[in-house]
């Protein structure tokens, strides 16, 4: 480990985005591939399905269901996606490379599309020498269709994913370099199966080796199809809590995570699961946010809000506007980069988890303005500076 800098090294899901805007969940293309029970493999406004699944919910063959919902029209927007390396992009935009070093692990195809996504990672800082391509294979993809009119104006997103070459990801390919760490980030697990399934062991691995510990989630189709109505596991379930310093949900995923029926359930299950530190996003309502006191300071469950400037200016402004996808990955960029401040000037126990968010939403709130999760910088530092205003200005409004 270079004893010069801070490393941050992150697996889990990475892939394309095709990203269709200006899509209505209410028209009647989209409708008749609604879902009508969980897990079906219907549609579902804000949630992801499997292409296979949808292709069994409707005896269509993927390629035709697309037709109907999009017709001729290309993606408006070509992006890389993945909550791991949309997470870990941004984080390393946030870093400077001299005191930060950001390493993503995982595996692409051997297509046109794997050289679309490395033509765009490698415009950006990250440290992709573990991004390997499979020998053969599709590379994971996900067609994102997003409604800005959805959930009175703010806007919503509809993923429908084929996992391809991250189905052959194992836990051994990260090798021994990925817990050489002091942050270790698991993302959007859920979407790469065989790391997703032994989750326990490589959390306790990075705890053996001393490394912060950050496991942001996904909508877990395949564990809602195979156990409908049963807690969603990460690894072993229960037994990857204690192995978690911060855990980073949207409300689903942490109602279904938890087995719980409501968001404030499913916060107080998680203040007793023995998790070190959790958030919970709810879309543009109040995050949630707890901290047992071991890594950040000791907080009592308290909300706090998105942003009112990037609210405000969304609504107000439509050139300005991109949409929401990776708005939650860029979050968890957000709290990432602040571990990463907060670990060269503070010990354990003493980070602020308020701060962490505050960086989250700031971070979250930039990639609205923009198409995609992943955006690209014309010089060194503007994203930061950019993101910077609108985190000075949350305070302001949070009183953090």
């Amino acid at each position: 480990m270079d004893p010069d800098k801070i490393i941050i090294s992150g697996t889990g899901c990475a892939l394309a985005d095709f990203l269709f805007n200006g899509i209505s969940f209410n028209s009647d293309s989209f409708s008749r591939y609604l879902s009508e029970k969980e897990g079906d493999g219907g549609l579902y406004p804000g949630r992801l399905v499997f292409t296979e699944e949808l292709e069994k919910f409707s005896g269509k063959q993927y390629h035709e269901i697309l037709n109907e919902l999009i017709g001729n029209r290309s993606p408006d927007a070509f992006n890389v996606g993945g909550p791991s390396l949309v997470s870990l992009i941004h984080a390393s935009q946030m870093l400077n490379t001299k005191e930060y070093n950001v390493k993503f692990f995982g595996i692409a195809g051997n297509d046109d599309t794997a050289d679309k996504i490395f033509g765009i990672v490698n415009q950006t800082p990250l440290d992709i020498k573990n991004y390997r391509r499979s020998v053969s294979g599709a590379s994971p993809f996900t067609d994102v269709f997003s409604d800005p009119t959805f959930d009175h104006g703010h806007g919503e997103r509809t993923f429908i994913n084929n996992i391809g070459a991250a189905r052959d990801y194992s836990p051994d390919m990260p090798g021994e370099e990925f817990f050489n760490s002091h942050i270790v980030c698991f993302g959007g697990t859920a979407l790469v199966p065989q790391i997703h399934d032994d989750l326990t062991n490589l959390l306790a691995k990075a705890k053996n080796s001393n490394c912060i510990t950050l496991v942001n989630t996904v909508f877990d189709f395949r564990n809602e199809k195979n156990n409908p109505g049963k807690p969603w596991p990460l690894g072993c379930s229960k037994k990857s809590f204690p192995l978690i310093d911060i855990l980073i949900m949207d409300f689903e995923e942490a109602v279904k995570i938890s087995g719980q029926n409501t968001i404030e359930e499913a916060a107080l299950f998680f203040t007793f699961s023995k998790v070190s530190s959790f958030i919970i996003t709810n879309g543009a309502k109040n995050i949630y946010l707890w901290s047992d006191g071991s890594l950040f300071e000791k907080l009592e469950l308290m909300q706090l809000p998105v942003s009112e400037k990037v609210t405000i200016d969304l609504k107000s402004d439509s050139e300005s506007r991109g949409d929401t996808t990776g708005c939650g990955d860029n979050f968890v960029g957000g709290i990432i980069a602040s571990l990463a401040w907060q670990l060269k000037n503070k010990s354990k126990g003493q980070f602020d988890l308020t701060d962490a968010v505050s960086w989250g939403v700031a971070s979250g709130g930039f990639s609205c303005y923009s198409i995609g999760g992943t955006y690209l910088e014309k010089t060194v530092d503007e994203k930061f500076n950019k993101v910077r205003l609108i985190y000075e200005d949350y305070l302001k409004q949070s009183g953090t």
